[in-house]
């Protein structure tokens, strides 16, 4: 099972972190280890002091594929599910300063949270979904597909031109603006539409 995650898919976003825009889909990968499972606490890890959250619709491969057509794209997801892209904001940076590459910043323990339950396609408006992330009872976040610079089919298209996609890989699919700091004793739920999908307690 792979975790690929899309960077700077949403404008606001790319604004707010002083990033151009891309001219292509920007993706780079978590460890199957980063997948934090439903129910479970995420403990703030020592090599960090400015870990923060970028809530995003996340979509499940569903069979396997390599070089999938646009047109096609939607016969290879069947499911919508909603997670956090943790992100150490000071690793990051370090390694962008340096010319590194980001996993350190990305890939580390349970930081990937994602919701217990998926929702069918076929009980949501794909081309405007909305979604929220509460922290301590305030929102934070909120979002919609609408605003992807690139859409979900595109996503699938331009990831499985490298790589072979396979039943159960995960595609993260960008946050909007409003990302920040998580703290301990802090709790982030996040909702599609009015839904609840998730619930991480930060220890």
């Amino acid at each position: 099972m792979k975790i690929i995650c899309i960077g700077r898919n949403y404008a606001d976003h790319a604004k707010e972190m002083n990033s151009p825009l891309p001219k292509v889909p920007m993706f780079f990968m978590k460890a199957d280890t980063s997948l934090l499972r439903p129910g479970m606490p995420f403990f703030y890890p020592s090599f960090s002091k400015d870990i923060h959250f970028e809530c995003e619709l996340v979509i499940k491969i569903n069979r396997v594929g390599k070089n999938i057509a646009e047109r096609f794209a939607h016969k290879y997801y069947s499911e919508i599910g909603l997670g956090i892209d943790l992100t150490a904001r000071d690793l990051q940076a370090e390694c962008k300063k340096n010319g590194h590459p980001w996993e350190i910043s990305k890939s580390f323990e349970g930081s990937a949270p994602i919701c217990k339950d998926f929702i069918d396609k076929s009980e949501l408006q794909l081309d405007d979904l909305k979604f929220r992330l509460e922290q301590n009872g305030e929102e934070v976040q909120k979002g919609t597909s609408a605003d992807m610079i690139f859409s979900i089919d595109k996503l699938i298209a331009y990831v499985s031109q490298f790589m072979t996609l396979k039943k159960g890989d995960l595609i993260y699919t960008g946050t909007p603006a409003g990302v920040g700091p998580i703290a301990i004793n802090d709790i982030l739920v996040g909702f599609i539409g009015e839904k609840k999908m998730f619930e991480v307690k930060i220890k």
